[in-house]
């Protein structure tokens, strides 16, 4: 199907644009409870529908010593408050069969991350126990390679699936957004999320030091996204980025974000507006 549920929201072509956002990885209580609330109170002003995301866990660190989430259980706990103190709906990543059982009885969208968005026995668990599944292209995929991807959550049994273009690689340690993908991908028979933030990290550098990304680009590949057609967008946001435990020089600062939305929410609607005849 062209369009996924996610509790009340339906995200797909037709449908208002949808924004998933939170911190990289789940924090402090405090800060990962005050960011739900103010996103919560962002998707009133604006009108806009809001899934919150934070990871409990992120296996893919580049160093032994990265800081990794609270895990599942903690994790899961914390998402669960989230829900009770704002009403958002959940979304997160998983990295093992093990846990996605687990996991899909909290998540309302179960996110397979980018590195794993081929690892059949994964896919074929999200798509038995999601209520709702986000599949993000690997940055080393062709767009219409998701195709067999898409194919394995389904015949795991998933009805609603997201896919994300979340940039591919350019080199070694830079990614680029090839926006063509969100048509492309379209074309698949899912509703496409347009993740602006992982594209501005510069990998190979620490995520905290101040050239390990270029957040100021957030914007300008946000408006393109949606330009291009994108039914959802993928920001992770901070209220203080530079001292965020992960990915710190690539989050949007939460302040940001009102701004940010009066730019895209018009290029939304002029997508979505039927074009009048010409006389």
């Amino acid at each position: 199907m062209s369009t996924a549920r996610v509790g009340q929201i339906t995200i797909g072509p037709g449908h208002p644009l949808v924004l998933i956002a939170g911190p990289c990885v789940l924090e402090d209580e405090a800060l990962v409870l005050s960011t739900a609330q103010r996103l919560a109170r962002l998707g009133a002003d604006y009108g806009i529908p809001v899934i919150f995301k934070s990871s409990y866990e992120k296996d893919n660190r580049s160093t032994v010593d990265g800081y990794r989430g609270p895990g599942l259980i903690r994790g899961l706990q914390l998402l669960d408050r989230v829900r009770s103190a704002t009403g958002l709906p959940l979304l997160s990543d998983v990295h093992r069969e093990a846990d996605v059982e687990q996991a899909a009885a909290v998540l309302d969208v179960v996110q397979v991350p980018a590195f794993l968005c081929r690892q059949t026995s994964l896919l074929l668990e999200v798509g038995k126990h999601a209520r709702a599944a986000n599949l993000k292209k690997g940055q080393f995929v062709a767009p219409t390679d998701m195709a067999g991807s898409v194919e394995k959550l389904r015949a795991g049994g998933a009805q609603h699936v997201m896919l994300t273009e979340r940039g591919s690689c350019f080199g070694y340690n830079r990614l680029v957004a090839d926006v063509t993908a969100i048509p492309l991908m379209q074309q698949l028979g899912c509703p496409v999320v347009f993740d602006a933030t992982h594209i501005v990290r510069h990998h190979g550098i620490p995520s905290g030091h101040p050239g390990g990304g270029a957040p100021e680009l957030v914007p300008v590949l946000a408006r393109a996204g949606v330009a291009a057609g994108a039914s959802a967008l993928f920001i992770e946001t901070h209220p203080e980025p530079r001292e965020a435990l992960c990915d710190a020089a690539s989050m949007l600062p939460l302040d940001e974000l009102g701004p940010l939305l009066d730019t895209v929410l018009p290029i939304a609607e002029a997508v979505a507006a039927p074009r009048a005849g010409r006389a």
